[in-house]
């Protein structure tokens, strides 16, 4: 690698670093004859930043050249840092020479927008399409769809890359305009809709002709910046809800606001990025894509933020006591799910096993369930321990979050003071 290569390579690198939208391919490529590379379904190559974040091996931008100032953005033009821009065949080059000495699994490429939406993504679709056609290249490939590109643009990026991504960024159009002047809601949406109508259209034309290429197959995902604006949780989550009704938004991601811009009166101040909230968010939107909860389930007008002290799925069961217990022998599967301690492989398992004798408590140990959390929640057979209606609420709270164990009184003690 060259001298001039390695010095974009550093400033790319660091400049992608905030954009979380990367994770698990969600797609299989096998090797096929004179071809380089596979994907395989479980992911791409990831690696872990101090701070907890999840980072591909290979996360760079094309360029961090931008015409936009947007107040969040540590690539903003205002802001006075190194700038590079990689030529495609640059790019190219360095994919292939780090796969090959099995650096990485994939590409995900983002970039800043130089000219116009247009311009970058025919700049970033050269990328792209090196990689594939000419170098055979058969591994993961993530893109960004630069938003307000042309539908051509998209539809072709598709043929090419396994998931395209499009950021929504701030999570109220009205935020979004106070901070980014320059952005609004019509060019994320555009480019979001031109996605899923070629998925409608891939997936018609590959049951007239069993060969035609498949467009996005793991389908698209997007970000939102999460503290840079007021937006509450649950506002937050009812979009989230409504674009998980598109079957080709595949995940969306939270980023924790990182204030990297501390001169701008228009951002919050704030000591380090708000990581819990992050991993609140991510909780929550797991249970509204895996576990049957709605949007106005976990949040609601009286609760419109999540509560940082315990996981979502514990925070409702805490605030809706009339549900339970729930007699493991007996519910339907989706009560069971909302179970605290049992995830979806366990209520599967449990939905299988009750069928030929009834649970215990070792019954349950032994599918998975942490009892430590369950046992308050539920009635099966041989468990006898204090459940929420007996115990009220406060008191399993402060048994499951507690840390000092050592110091716990008696139950009955306990459970004595909470009633008066």
């Amino acid at each position: 690698m060259n001298e001039s290569a390695l010095k974009k390579l550093k400033t790319l690198a660091e400049s992608a670093k905030y954009d979380v939208s990367c994770a698990s391919s969600g797609t299989t490529r096998n090797n096929k004859n004179k071809t380089l590379g596979s994907a395989a379904g479980w992911g791409i190559c990831h690696s872990f930043t101090e701070d907890g974040r999840c980072v591909s091996l290979f996360k760079i931008m094309l360029t961090n050249n931008c015409m936009y100032d947007c107040a969040y953005c540590v690539n903003r033009r205002s802001n006075d840092i190194p700038r590079a821009t990689f030529e495609a065949e640059e790019l190219v080059s360095l994919t292939i020479e780090f796969y090959r000495r099995n650096y990485i699994e994939g590409l995900f490429l983002s970039s800043g927008v130089i000219k116009n939406p247009d311009y970058t993504m025919e700049r970033m679709l050269a990328v792209v399409k090196s990689l594939r056609t000419e170098h055979r290249f058969n591994g993961y490939i993530h893109m960004k769809s630069i938003p307000g590109a042309s539908r051509e643009l998209v539809r072709q990026a598709g043929l090419y890359a396994d998931r395209l991504s499009v950021n929504i960024e701030i999570p109220s159009e009205q935020n979004l305009k106070l901070i980014a002047p320059e952005k609004d809601y019509q060019s994320v949406y555009k480019p979001m809709s031109y996605i899923h109508q070629g998925l409608l259209e891939n997936q018609e034309e590959r049951q007239k002709f069993r060969h035609a290429p498949r467009f996005v197959p793991a389908g698209q995902s997007t970000q939102m910046i999460i503290g840079a604006t007021p937006e509450t949780d649950r506002q937050i989550l009812g979009l989230s809800s409504l674009l998980y009704r598109q079957p080709s938004m595949k995940r969306v991601y939270y980023s924790g606001y990182v204030p990297v811009n501390k001169s701008d009166s228009r951002l919050p101040i704030l000591e380090i990025p708000p990581l819990v909230r992050e991993n609140r968010l991510y909780q929550a939107d797991w249970l509204m894509r895996f576990y049957h909860f709605k949007a106005n389930e976990i949040t609601d007008e009286k609760f419109p933020n999540l509560d940082l002290s315990v996981d979502p799925k514990l925070g409702w069961a805490l605030r809706h006591p009339e549900y339970f217990p729930v007699d493991i022998n007996k519910a339907d599967y989706e009560m069971i799910l909302r179970v605290p301690g049992i995830g979806v492989k366990s209520a599967q398992m449990i939905i299988a096993s009750r069928r030929y004798s009834k649970l215990g408590h070792w019954e349950l140990k032994k599918i998975g369930v942490v009892m430590k959390r369950a046992q308050y929640f539920i009635t099966c057979n041989e468990l006898t321990h204090y459940t929420i209606q007996e115990a009220r609420p406060e008191y399993v709270r402060k048994m499951l979050t507690d840390k000092s164990k050592k110091n716990q009184k008696d139950p009955n003690q306990l459970l004595l003071n909470f009633s008066e």
